[in-house]
């Protein structure tokens, strides 16, 4: 089989992983015979090497190796002495780690059997997505109904600890295999909140997450759609949305996608396909100079008309997918964007099998709008800018949604 015959490209969020955890950010790409978004992740399989014995001495690491075989000795309980594999393992972790890049990680077999699973839908967690940022592990968003959601979790939140273990040293995938385990078990997690003096401190009962995808609402003659996620079955059940939509008569349109973390790739340019005519540009992904832009366009379901009036709501908790989906709307002048700067994930991930039960995720790409405007750099900037309070969602109201739907009604 060819190199390329063994790719399988998925999507991970700045991610991002989510906790459910689901591993560590939105996902972008592909993976088995489907493409998710948040990261876009190939999987390779590759035995060429550019290194040999003759361009880089090994003898201090096998010279350390050495050292710790003859000279370790085991202290306390916690200690533990590593076998082998343990120490390769390890040994290409710290490889990895030294690219400075959050979403560069080798996976032992345990961390690569989760996140295999972690894109399939139902977890056992608490039910956030988690993204590298600026100031440290950052929660892109909680989603609904979860125990983060229900604890007050919110976007943006920066993790600090995770069981009394500090977050400093570590990556996003350490954090989310410390966070995940059995429902029902329970873990304590500290965050730092803008606008809080103090750490604020969850304990969290973990649970089965099972991801929402699609509701549907109506406010007046306005038809709304709130989408969680790009998961497997997000494509679907976003077209049955849709012939709603069309079944109402209605021909004013508001897409949800705040908190909206990312999911695959395909469901993206699916959705933006039934409002776009074929051929047109959702998104580029660009490789830099090591290879030529790969362009994905719209399949040309392109159902609707020009009668058509939309909108689609985002905030800092919209990653991934959901960029993609918004800003092809967004630059085609099909959607006006309603809310706050989204989060700006658009990294490419490659996931290389190893060995049989090993994975390497290296970052390879960058999402670009139709128009070529970088996601990662700092994400989509809405046509309206409109922030929501605390105090506005403590006395239930919704200001994001209140303009878009004035907006459509041509009374703002």
């Amino acid at each position: 089989m060819t190199k390329e015959g063994n790719k399988i490209k998925i999507i991970v969020l700045t991610a991002v992983m989510t906790i459910l955890v689901f591993g560590a950010g939105v996902f972008v790409g592909r993976f088995g015979n489907s493409r998710g978004a948040s990261e876009h992740l190939n999987v390779v399989n590759d035995d060429s090497s550019g290194v040999s014995s003759s361009t880089i001495d090994m003898g201090p690491f096998w010279n350390v190796w050495n050292i710790l075989d003859e000279r370790f000795v085991q202290t306390h309980k916690n200690v533990k002495t590593p076998t082998n594999e343990d120490k390769v393992y390890a040994a290409i972790q710290g490889l990895t780690a030294a690219y400075g890049d959050p979403y560069t990680v080798f996976m032992p077999p345990a961390q690569s059997t989760d996140f295999k699973t972690d894109i399939s839908g139902d977890f056992e967690g608490v039910g956030m997505e988690l993204a590298a940022g600026d100031d440290g592990i950052t929660v892109v968003a909680p989603l609904k109904g979860t125990p983060a959601y229900v604890a007050g979790i919110k976007t943006g939140d920066i993790l600090l600890s995770i069981d009394g273990t500090s977050t400093m040293n570590i990556d996003v995938d350490t954090a989310v295999n410390l966070i995940r385990g059995k429902a029902g078990t329970t873990v304590d997690l500290t965050f730092a909140r803008k606008g809080e003096s103090k750490p604020l401190d969850f304990k969290l009962t973990r649970a089965v997450i099972n991801v929402p995808t699609v509701d549907t609402d109506t406010k007046g003659d306005v038809f709304i759609i709130r989408l969680y996620n790009f998961y497997e079955p997000s494509a679907d059940d976003f077209r049955n949305a849709l012939r709603q939509f069309v079944e109402s008569g209605k021909n004013k349109l508001i897409l949800d996608l705040r908190g909206n973390p990312g999911g695959y790739l395909d469901s993206a340019v699916d959705m933006a396909s039934w409002f776009l005519p074929l051929g047109d540009v959702v998104v580029r992904e660009n490789f830099g100079s090591s290879s030529p832009e790969q362009i994905y366009r719209s399949k040309g379901y392109n159902v609707f008309n020009s009668n058509l009036k939309m909108m689609i709501l985002v905030d800092g908790g919209s990653a991934s997918a959901a960029e993609i989906l918004s800003g092809a709307l967004q630059e085609h002048g099909i959607a006006k964007l309603v809310g706050t700067q989204t989060f700006g994930k658009g990294s490419v991930q490659e996931l290389m099998p190893i060995t049989s039960d090993t994975s390497l995720k290296i970052t390879i790409a960058k999402w670009l709008t139709p128009n070529g405007v970088s996601i990662s750099q700092s994400g989509l900037t809405p046509d309206y800018v409109v922030p929501m309070t605390d105090a506005d969602v403590a006395a239930g109201k919704d200001p994001q949604m209140d303009k878009a739907v004035s907006l459509l009604d041509g009374t703002n």
